[in-house]
């Protein structure tokens, strides 16, 4: 399937301030966000259709492999160039600017959304944890991010049992090799070497609470397929995998913090949204559609403090 990354990009300037909007309260600097999000993502649509043309990718590969699929991170980041370097001069993801103002980094199965903005602190200690990344050599990408003057973390984030031999740890029960870095704004990203994935691209979200009814939950909501990666219980979508792992403390949400909200892309979201609501599911931002888009959005978090993004409408441009 086919995606027009100038939608996803306007869709997301509409979205991060929507959710806020429709809280009771807004403060003065929020509210003044939300105004020049939606200023730029008006610029956005007003683009010249040819140029929306020369805007098409093809990035979430498994969107053809199921209703529900991934579909993005998005981060709240103190410096858009530190993460720039990170994302793009690094790990070698494809940037795209969008209506001369914002800019998003593609990878296989994942879109990277950058916002300005302060936040209350990194992914650790949060619901998601950290988010993974295949790798066809853990050795090599160690060593590009080692150069590259990030912190490589592997044995600080592993227990001590397993061993770590110069920034890589092999998980046998796994039958891999995988290693942690610290991205700007304290993002964990783990990467797992898998040969038979492209040169690199999503793998997993790692989240972090009680295990037995965050795995049910998100297969009961997203029909994601149960099971087991190694040692952790986990649960699949198409492009994704699903981990979960016991926290000795309750996870923070991760509204605010630099992975501010992760997002699923849903055929008949619309539907969708009923049944959830069906399920006691409360929305932040209920079902709503942007017309210039052809775009459907909602939000809502999850019972575990995950605050989650739905979009419909990116496959048929």
């Amino acid at each position: 399937m086919t995606k027009k990354i100038a939608l996803t990009a306007a869709a997301g300037l509409f979205v991060l301030g929507g959710a806020s909007a429709a809280r009771a309260q807004l403060t003065p600097a929020r509210a003044e966000v939300l105004r020049a999000e939606t200023r730029a993502a008006a610029r956005i649509v007003a683009l010249a259709p040819e140029t929306l043309g020369l805007l098409m990718v093809s990035q979430l590969t498994a969107a053809q492999d199921g209703p529900i699929v991934y579909g993005h991170h998005h981060l709240v980041v103190t410096s858009i160039d530190e993460h720039k370097r990170f994302w793009v001069d690094t790990l070698g993801g494809e940037l795209v600017t969008v209506g001369g103002r914002l800019e998003i980094v593609k990878f296989p199965n994942v879109l990277v959304f950058m916002r300005e903005g302060e936040t209350t602190g990194g992914t650790k200690g949060t619901s998601v944890n950290h988010i993974g990344f295949s790798v066809p050599s853990t050795r090599a990408t160690v060593d590009r991010v080692q150069a590259a003057g990030y912190p490589i973390v592997t044995r600080e984030e592993l227990p001590p049992a397993v061993a770590v031999e110069d920034g890589l740890a092999h998980i046998a029960d796994q039958d891999t090799y995988i290693a942690y870095t610290m991205a700007p704004d304290d993002v964990k990203v783990e990467f797992v070497q898998s040969a038979a994935e492209p040169p690199m691209a999503l793998h997993h979200l790692h989240f972090a609470g009680p295990v037995d009814e965050m795995q049910a939950w998100y297969v009961d909501t997203f029909g994601a397929e149960r099971g087991m990666r190694g040692s952790f219980q986990e649960a699949d979508l198409p492009g994704v995998n699903l981990t979960f792992s016991p926290s000795a403390e309750t996870p923070a949400g991760t509204q605010g913090t630099a992975l501010d909200h992760i997002g699923f892309e849903v055929d008949g979201l619309e539907a969708f949204c009923r049944e959830l609501e069906a399920k006691g599911i409360v929305f932040d931002r209920p079902y709503a559609e942007i017309p210039a888009l052809s775009l459907g959005i909602a939000f809502f978090t999850d019972p575990f403090g995950t605050y989650i993004e739905l979009t419909e409408g990116l496959d048929g441009y």
